[in-house]
């Protein structure tokens, strides 16, 4: 009966991701080479206007680090016909909202507005690509802001540090190695003229991409476009060559200290292939199975039954060039995290070894279905969803498509890359710990 219900699910869902979940959406290019992705959708009076340019932390001079992170608050600070302090207020008294993030890869900003903002949405953007404002004072201001945030998000967040542990460990070469966020030492003996070549040379119209989604009537917006964006010169061609990672082959054992813990944490971290890579999107399964809530192999066990881990999870990292696999588990009481890293690998081992049941294959694939189902529920979404297919994917119609990748894995597949890229001697195990266990 139990299976009967899953395969009912299974069914059900799949005629919804196959018949309401489809975007439709027009692309095209204006002479300046910006790419235009265009969603129109009348049912809600909101429309959504984002720009993502391909600049993230990997594109930064490794004695510069922060900077792509740095940018992403550097250019809310005012243009030439923004005074510094007034974006926030232009877009809030419209009746909007609006932020920016920044990864490895890539920055992306974005605002939603009530419909009939279309043309202020698009000013907005078009300011800050061709008229922004890059002076000492507004550095100055933003360095105090980032500073900040490190303090808050990193130097005094219960592990907060660990992503840039395991990051200088998994990588040696690639610019992976540094964190987004950068070292503030770096952006202090920047000067003015660097962070100004830094934004002449990556945010220019060739480099991004413009996405609309939502209340727009597509002739209108066309023009509107043209208007704001057309005349914004061409940035120079950007080439890309990152060093090369070798081969892990023997596992790396490292050591962190936070003073911002009392409870020790096991971290097993795997490099993995890039996002193009059809094996990222069987990865993302494997985490799902391994440690996706409750009802998760590695919750199950180190949580519910054997009582040995407080708490256990999985993130996949998935970036342009390679991606992390890394898993995390903090003791109850006693135990060791020795003890953790056996009960993980043993999780692990079976999925090397074994086809992991069809009811567990048949669960992992509702959920899967469900995701899609969910992940473009609403404009905002769908306009990321369109700006990171077409720039790091190369493939607008994911949007649509990328289902059919995850139906198409099968219980061999996840078992022949478990055995690809999770042996014990292609991973780091990362004791983080207490920092007054340093003298231990």
């Amino acid at each position: 009966m139990k299976m009967k219900l899953l395969l009912v699910s299974a069914m059900l869902l799949q005629g919804i991701a196959g018949n309401s979940q489809e975007v439709a959406f027009e692309e095209y290019d204006l002479d300046n080479d910006l790419h235009v992705i265009l969603h129109q959708d009348n049912t809600a009076p909101i429309i959504s206007i984002s720009v993502l340019y391909h600049v993230g932390s990997k594109d930064e001079d490794s004695k510069r680090t922060g900077f792509a992170h740095f940018f992403e608050h550097l250019l809310f600070e005012g243009t030439e016909n923004i005074e510094k302090g007034e974006w926030d207020k232009i877009v809030s008294s419209n009746g909007g909202s609006g932020n920016a993030t920044t990864d490895e890869d890539r920055t992306y900003y974005y605002e939603v507005f009530p419909s009939n903002n279309l043309e202020l949405g698009l000013w907005l953007e078009s300011e800050r690509m061709l008229h922004p404002v890059i002076n000492q004072k507004g550095v100055d201001t933003q360095n105090e802001v980032v500073k900040e945030e490190k303090r808050l998000r990193v130097d005094n967040s219960p592990y907060g540090k660990f992503i840039e542990n395991i990051k200088k460990n998994l990588f040696q070469n690639h610019p992976y190695k540094e964190t987004v966020i950068g070292k503030m030492e770096d952006l202090d003996a920047a000067t003015l003229n660097e962070f100004i070549a830094f934004q002449k040379k990556f945010y220019s119209p060739n480099n991004a991409v413009l996405v609309i989604a939502g209340d727009f009537e597509k002739e209108n917006a066309k023009k509107l476009i043209s208007d704001y964006f057309e005349d914004i010169p061409k940035g120079k061609e950007i080439t890309r060559n990152f060093p090369k990672e070798e081969p892990i082959t023997t596992e790396i054992n490292a050591k962190a200290y936070d003073s911002n813990i009392q409870i020790p944490a096991s971290m097993i971290a795997y490099r993995t292939p890039g996002l193009k890579n059809r094996d990222s999107q069987v990865l993302k399964m494997i985490s799902t199975y391994l440690s996706d809530g409750p009802s998760s192999k590695l919750y199950k066990k180190m949580v519910d039954d054997k009582k040995q881990a407080l708490q256990i999870g999985a993130i996949p990292v998935t970036l342009e060039d390679y991606g992390m696999y890394i898993i995390f588990a903090l003791p109850v009481g006693e135990t060791g995290l020795s003890t953790l890293n056996i009960s993980i690998e043993e999780e692990v081992t079976k999925l090397r070894n074994e086809l992991i049941s069809e009811n567990d294959y048949q669960k992992l694939q509702n959920k899967f279905e469900n995701q899609f189902v969910n992940s473009n529920s609403s404009i905002e979404g769908i306009a990321n969803s369109l700006a990171e297919y077409y720039m790091q994917y190369d493939d607008t119609s994911l949007i649509n498509k990328e289902i059919e990748i995850y139906r198409s894995i099968t219980r061999e597949e996840i078992k022949e890359v478990a055995n690809k890229y999770l042996k014990p001697n292609q991973r780091l195990v990362l004791e983080y710990l207490p920092e007054q266990n340093t003298a231990n």
